[in-house]
Order: C-alpha cells, then structure tokens, then sequence
C-alpha cells in the first residue's frame, strides 16, 4: 500500500493552523485551538482517508517562536552546502536541542515531508521576523504554499504579504479564511498544490473529487434530518380527555410538556445538525445557539413571533391544522379569536382539502380536545434549520462568533411548498414516533422541496 503524501501545516504562533487542519479535515477534535500564542507544542499529524484509506496526512507543528534569532543561528551559507544541508548541520548543535527547541521541531518535520503548507495570518503587519521566517521555510529544499489565512478580515494585508512571499519566488498562494471558508477555497488549495507537486497529480485529483462528495453527502443528510424533524413536528399530537379539556390546571400541565417535547425534538434536530458538519455540542461558541441554551423555548413560542409568521404565511393559510389547543401552546394562552388574527381560519383551514384533518379541526374547535402544532410554529422551525444548515456548511472551525437563527428568514412565498409536503403528517400521528413507507414516501417529497430552495 503506498504511503501517504505527506504535508506539514507551519507557520509563526496563532496563525490558525490548527484551526486550518480542523477545517480541512472537518475534525473538530483534532488539537487545540485558542487565542493564547503557542497553543501547538507538539507536532502531531491527523489523516484524510478515503475508503478507509489514508492518502493524505498533514502534520501540525508548532509555531517558529524566534525565526530572527533562528536565521542567525543557522549562520552564513557555506560554500560547500545546500540549504537544506545547512538545516540538517544546525539540527546536530547544542543549540538546536536547548534555545531552539520548537523551531527543531518545525525543521525537523519539514525535512521528512513531500510539502508544506504556510499559514500566514495576513491580519499581521509584515515584520523583519516575518521575512526570517520565510527565508527559513524557502531553505528547506521542499515545495511550499503559502495559505494566506483570514483575508475576509477587514484587518487583512493580503496584498503586503502577497509582495513579500513574490519576493522569495512564492508566487504560488492561495486564499483561505478558516472562519469563513468560501466557496471554492479548499479546491483552489488542492489545485495550487497540484501545480507545486505533478507527480501528485492523481492523488490530489482524488482527494478534491472526495471532498466535492463529501459536500455534496453532508448537504443531503442535513436535509433528510431537516424533513424528518418537520415530519415528526408536524405528526406531534396528544388527544386530551373530556376531563382534562375541562381542567385548566390539567390543560396548562399538558400543554407545558407537548412545549417542552417540541423544543426537544427541535433541539435533537440542532443537534444533530451539529454531528452531520463536525461541530461538538458543547462547543462553546456554537453553545450560544438560542436552541441550545434555552432562549428560543421564549421565542419559538411568543405571540409576536407567531403573528409575524402568521401575517407573512397569508390569508387562508392552514396555520394550525390541527387547531384545537394549538392555538393555546403556541400562543401562550391566548384565545382563537387572536388565533384568527394569524389568518387561521376555518374555511382557510378547509379549503385546503385535508379530509380527515379538516374533520379533525372541527371536532377539535368544538372539544378542544386535540392538542397539535399550529404551522406558523413549522415556519419558523424550518426557516431556522436551514439557515442553521447552510451556516454550518460555510463555518470554519476557526470561528469564534455566534450563528445568528434569531434574525433568520426566508422568502415566505418560497416556504409555501415546504409547508404543503408537511402537511400530510397532520393526519398520521403516528409519524412522530414510528416509520412507515408512506413516511418514508412523505419524507423524500419534502425533501425535494427541500432542495428546491437551494
């Protein structure tokens, strides 16, 4: 079995190294990530496998802590020396072993290793020590590309760095930001690298097709886990008992938990989310998400946030198909005459030929008997599980800044359809709980609705 390509991430201290790999490798558990300089003391490797196998495995090194002082202790170029001859002489003294220590570490790797990448943090003003730096990293004798790292900062000096590397003839680079990668981003690394190693070629071409999968897997599991949350949402149903319809101590009881049962499975879903882009649930900045830390139990549920969706889902709309004590869970008591307010109607709720259902909203006016979620509820789950969706995707595990669902919206003439493929699991409650070929059928319609919203 062939070795796999080796390639050593370096760079100066808090580069976002790490934070790079973890990007690239969507291993949210791979090292340390911080603030505090120097985070990376060890130089520790993490492989990309496809099909079990690995083909690329990147080394993380700690950060060049003094290249001034380094490129001084290496001394002059002899005549009878390469470059790389040079590093290894260095690498044999005292002074390697006990004032550069770190560095020999950097040097080291970068010796035994096909390529390295060179995280520069172009939020930093181009320094003498900066310049030392690469002057070091060129005398290695192996292929290096520069990843200029954090351009979408508004602190970026993208274009003074681009100038130095140039200087030192690396004029191959490429543009990355792991708090944000962009579109594009990781396939224009793998292609620059092609460029620095064609006897690589294939490999590369593998790993980049890979990657596009991979995606490509990662934005259709989100949306299976999207329609199989709105399905088991919108089958949520618990029929009350006369007794229980008449007691407003027992009524506020049941309500209280079919609230409670919708933030967990809302927050099951977020969850779940979280696993299909490699973020951790305790992550402490996605911690701060209003699902997870319990603000949008408040949100999902107060009036005004359902009267918005109401008045934008329009006139006629089935906002609450199954009525009944709908209108009390998610409005918080008030009554169906507010409820109408949202455009809830009867007729609005009939004309939209649901059958059964619409049979079950009568009975249900008339007891208040059954108790189900109202669809300005559905909207605005949906309207939070894909921006959530599409932010994870674009997120890099550098960011540190909370992903706002709070302000998230879509186009309600685009949800309409959406809300339509929900619909049929008002009439099998036993969907919130169980699978069934027309679940299952009702599943894959809505998620090509889904997808229809890009």
């Amino acid at each position: 079995m062939a070795e796999p390509l080796a390639i050593a991430v370096v760079g100066h201290t808090n580069a976002g190294k790490t934070s790079l790999l973890r990007t690239l490798t969507r291993r949210r558990d791979f090292g340390e990530v911080s603030d505090r300089p120097g985070t990376t003391r060890h130089v520790e490797s993490v492989d990309l496998a496809i099909d079990g196998r690995a083909v690329l495995r990147f080394f993380d090194t700690p950060g060049l802590e003094d290249p001034t002082g380094l490129l001084a202790a290496l001394g002059p170029l002899r005549a009878d020396m390469t470059p790389p001859q040079r590093i290894r002489a260095f690498l044999e003294t005292r002074a390697a072993r006990e004032d550069f220590e770190q560095e020999a570490k950097v040097l080291r790797a970068l010796l035994d290793i096909d390529a390295a990448l060179f995280v520069i943090d172009c939020r930093e003003p181009v320094v003498a020590k900066f310049r030392c730096e690469v002057e070091i990293l060129a005398s290695c004798g192996k292929p290096v590309l520069p990843v200029l790292n954090f351009v979408r900062d508004p602190q970026s000096r993208e274009a003074q760095w681009s100038a130095l590397l140039a200087d030192f003839a690396l004029h191959a680079q490429a543009r990355f930001d792991a708090v944000a990668p962009f579109e594009g981003g990781q396939a224009q690394l793998y292609a620059s690298l092609q460029a620095l190693l064609p006897q690589q070629q294939e490999v590369l071409q593998q790993v980049a097709g890979f990657l596009d999968r991979e995606r490509a897997e990662r934005h259709e599991a989100g949306l299976r886990l999207i329609a199989d949350a709105l399905l088991s949402l919108g089958a949520l149903r618990v029929t009350l008992s006369r007794e229980e319809a008449s007691s407003a101590a027992l009524k506020a009881q049941i309500v209280e938990r079919f609230r409670a049962d919708v933030l967990q499975r809302a927050r099951r879903a977020v969850q779940s989310l979280l696993d299909v882009h490699a973020f951790a649930h305790d992550d402490a900045e996605l911690a701060l998400l209003p699902w997870l830390d319990g603000r949008w139990a408040a949100d999902l549920f107060h009036p005004e946030t359902l009267r918005d969706a109401g008045v934008r889902l329009g006139k006629g709309a089935a906002i609450g198909a199954g009525i009944g004590l709908a209108a009390d869970v998610a409005l918080a008591g008030l009554s169906l005459g507010s409820a109408a307010a949202l455009g809830a109607t009867i007729g609005g709720a009939a004309s939209q030929g649901f059958g059964t259902l619409g049979r079950r909203v009568a009975d249900a006016l008339q007891g208040r008997e059954a108790l189900s979620l109202e669809d300005a509820v559905v909207m605005v789950v949906v309207q939070r599980l894909l921006v959530l969706h599409a932010s994870l995707s674009a997120r890099g595990h550098a960011a540190h800044g909370r992903v706002d669902l709070e302000h998230a919206a879509l186009p309600v003439e685009r949800l309409q359809p959406v809300l339509r493929a929900v619909q049929p699991a008002r009439a099998h409650p036993q969907w919130a709980e169980t699978d069934s070929p027309r679940r299952e059928a009702a599943q894959r319609a809505l998620i090509a609705e889904l997808r229809a919203l890009g």
